[in-house]
Formats: C-alpha cells, structure tokens, sequence
C-alpha cells in the first residue's frame, strides 16, 4: 500500500522537486499550493504525511494550517512537516506550538526528506497500533 503524501508550497518548482525526489518511492503524491486548497485536500484525500510550506499567500500560513488539522479529531494523526526558508528557534518553536511533527529548513537535499518522511510514516505506524 503507498503513503499518502499531500505537498502544501507555493512555489511550483518546489513542489516538482518533492514530487520527483518521492516518485522513487512507495508514495502517492498529491499537491496545492496555498493553504486554503492545501487545507480543503488533507480532508478529501486524507493523507499520512503533509509537508507544509509555511510562508505562503493567501489566507492561511503554514502555521495556520498545521494548527487546524492537528486540531481536529478525525484528522489529528496526520503527521506534519514544515518547510521553511527561516530555521531560526522563534520558528522552530512556532511550529512546534502549531503542532508539527517535524521541521525541514530549505533548501534541503532529496536524501533528507525521504529520511524524515519514512522516518514519520514509521513513528506513525507504531503510535496508530
């Protein structure tokens, strides 16, 4: 069975670099590109994994998003992964008061995400058994 994967970016030559580095494995990859559409996908398609921009126009930030699907009950497991240019500790933390599982710091290497990705899908695993 393939992981859901659902890519939140605004930048499409992002979203095409994820979508490459995770086509080499057992992923079903889906993508949007604000957090409004982001938001509306993690309820339609319901996936394992988000890796979430957080600088994004529109609405919702990153932050925002990640805040409401952990706040939710039925979408709570969701595990989810900001990226973000800014790695310094004010954002860390935001994110971690948001919610998030896990944080990349762009630009970060195909290697990297497909370690942290598989990494979260098994930490999943264990806690949903």
């Amino acid at each position: 069975m393939k992981s859901i994967v659902l890519v939140v970016e605004d930048q499409p030559d992002i979203r095409k670099l994820i979508r490459m580095t995770l086509d080499f494995g057992e992923f079903e990859v889906h993508e949007a590109e604000n957090g409004v559409s982001g938001l509306r996908m993690v309820g339609a398609v319901r996936p394992h994994i988000v890796l979430l921009d957080v600088m994004m126009p529109g609405e919702l930030d990153g932050f925002q998003v990640c805040r409401r699907i952990k706040d939710d009950r039925e979408l709570g497991t969701t595990m989810v992964v900001m990226l973000t240019a800014r790695g310094q500790q004010a954002d860390l933390d935001a994110g971690r008061e948001a919610g998030a599982d896990a944080y990349l710091t762009k630009p970060f290497s195909p290697l990297e995400l497909i370690e942290k990705v598989e990494a979260l899908l098994e930490r999943q695993a264990r806690e949903t058994v």
